[in-house]
């Protein structure tokens, strides 16, 4: 894996939408590339849908969290 996220992508990204099918397959292609979790999803209701956001983090450029 490279120390750089592919494509001139972010080291850190905030994926939202829509809590639906295209939002999991969005997080699931971030987590193909090498990208992992950051943090626990979050989830809100804009009067007409839940929608969603889920942050990754590019592993060998950003430093994770300690416990």
């Amino acid at each position: 894996m490279t120390t750089l996220p592919p494509d001139n992508l972010p080291s850190y990204r905030l994926l939202t939408g829509p809590d639906d099918a295209q939002f999991c397959h969005r997080v699931s292609e971030a987590l193909a590339l090498g990208y992992v979790l950051y943090g626990s999803p979050a989830v809100t209701f804009n009067g007409e849908r839940v929608i969603a956001a889920q942050a990754v983090i590019w592993p060998h450029s950003v430093a994770a969290p300690h416990a």
